[in-house]
């Protein structure tokens, strides 16, 4: 269970107050694969990271009953001067995983071969990808928070890719943000829509898919 209680969040904007979430009260049903809609810049990203604990809302707050992933691919929470696997170290201390199992499944996982022991700094956009997308996977949450499942790599690791985050899915619950509706639709059962600060939930994804599409237009 995720529950929305009176939370808003604005930025200022050329001199101007922009509210990308408006006073949202909701809660979110447990174990759910939530398709998370809507027109770019309407705020999925700030919702996510508020989500996750990495952003702080003007006021309200979010309440869960179970563990939550970072947003896979943000990559903010990994400090660019260790390498990745110092990283995927410190994250498994973090939520008190085994060390050297999340090492072993990461380095398999993300294939950075010799650049898995450098600097993360020295990563592309792509390869630090695959090592958060990695790091997440090796981890098990109630809800995981993810950025286009396929986002990255050639076509061998994108099929690995939607093959872990299936398995996944069959104990866990995820919000998922991709401008692919055949992704949402084969990882997703409902969905939810923000626009203008306001969310709307809908159990059926194809009701949520309609909805965005009529936005969009």
């Amino acid at each position: 269970m995720i529950r929305f209680e009176n939370l808003s969040k604005s930025f200022w904007v050329g001199g101007e107050r922009r509210v990308v979430i408006d006073d949202l009260n909701m809660t979110l049903p447990t174990g759910a694969s939530l398709a998370l809609l809507g027109r770019n810049g309407a705020g999925k990203s700030t919702l996510m990271q508020i989500i996750a604990g990495l952003m702080r809302p003007d006021s309200g707050r979010v309440v869960s009953d179970g563990t939550i992933s970072w947003p896979v691919a943000f990559g903010g929470s990994f400090h660019g001067a260790l390498t990745g696997a110092q990283n995927v170290r410190f994250v498994a201390r973090i939520y008190g995983v085994d060390t050297d199992s999340l090492i072993a499944f990461v380095e398999d996982f993300a294939e950075l071969g010799k650049h898995f022991h450098m600097p993360v700094r020295t990563y592309s956009a792509g390869m630090k990808s695959r090592l958060t997308f990695g790091t997440s996977m090796g981890i098990r949450f109630d809800t995981y928070l993810v950025d286009e499942v396929t986002a990255v790599g050639d076509a061998a690791f994108k099929r690995k890719s939607r093959a872990v985050f299936r398995n996944r899915m069959q104990e866990s619950g995820a919000i998922l943000v991709s401008h692919s509706m055949p992704e949402l639709r084969e990882f997703c059962t409902s969905g939810i829509v923000l626009d203008r600060g306001r969310l709307q939930y809908f159990e059926d994804i194809e009701d949520a898919i309609a909805l965005h599409e009529q936005l969009m237009r």
